[in-house]
């Protein structure tokens, strides 16, 4: 790992420790997308509007396989009784990540931007200390904010940015529960290019990495 990586790394553990987003491209031979990635426990309702403002992509909620595992969160494909769910083929990995869509029991819709943060936040607690009882009790399905379970070897069998959030937050010493969300190009409507994510990072000051400066750090 070169120095540049190096401290890239540590810029993107020291922001996060610090409750602010990083952005993370994975790599163009997979998605080739860049993710605005936050620790849940750290966003509030101008957050989702930055999410859905600046990014575009889906809010979703990534949580660590042993967290997943201990609230009895499935992988949505593997339960789901419907013929959309045969032959689940991806251009880009092995399978989604995709589990459970949930709302915070004392949200109205779930879909505004306080609803999403309060969901949000209450599942970085949930990750703390999860108990499927207390789980249960806290949230319902389907709800707004969708999901992920992290590959149980984390980046040592997954390189996706579900992956990446997961590790940077056991890096920074938080809860395994951090929120992914693509960004995307207006003028095009495909996937923002890597230099104009990296523009975006340095015009609001904040880490851009490619997925390979981290592998070294958090692997």
């Amino acid at each position: 790992m070169t120095q540049r990586q190096t401290n890239s790394a540590k810029r993107a553990v020291e922001a996060f420790r610090a409750g602010s987003p990083v952005l993370i491209h994975d790599a163009a031979e997979r998605e080739g997308e860049t993710d605005l990635i936050y620790p849940a426990g750290a966003v509030n309702p101008a957050d989702v509007a930055r999410m859905r403002n600046d990014a575009g992509g889906l809010v979703c909620v990534a949580l660590s396989s042993s967290v997943a595992d201990t609230l009895d969160l499935p992988f949505v494909q593997d339960v789901l009784d419907h013929p959309t769910a045969n032959d689940h083929d991806l251009a880009y990995d092995d399978r989604s990540s995709f589990s459970l869509t949930v709302n915070h029991r004392d949200t109205r819709t779930g879909i505004t931007d306080a609803d999403r943060a309060l969901t949000i936040t209450a599942l970085a607690e949930a990750a703390s200390d999860p108990d499927p009882d207390g789980f249960a009790e806290t949230f319902r399905a389907p709800g707004h904010v969708h999901l992920l379970r992290a590959a149980e070897g984390l980046l040592n069998d997954r390189e996706g940015h579900t992956e990446f959030g997961v590790a940077l937050a056991e890096a920074a010493d938080l809860p395994p529960a951090v929120v992914v969300c693509e960004m995307l190009d207006d003028h095009t409507g495909e996937a923002l290019s890597p230099a104009d994510a990296r523009a975006y990072a340095e015009r609001h000051d904040l880490p851009y990495l490619e997925g390979r400066d981290l592998l070294g750090t958090l692997r």
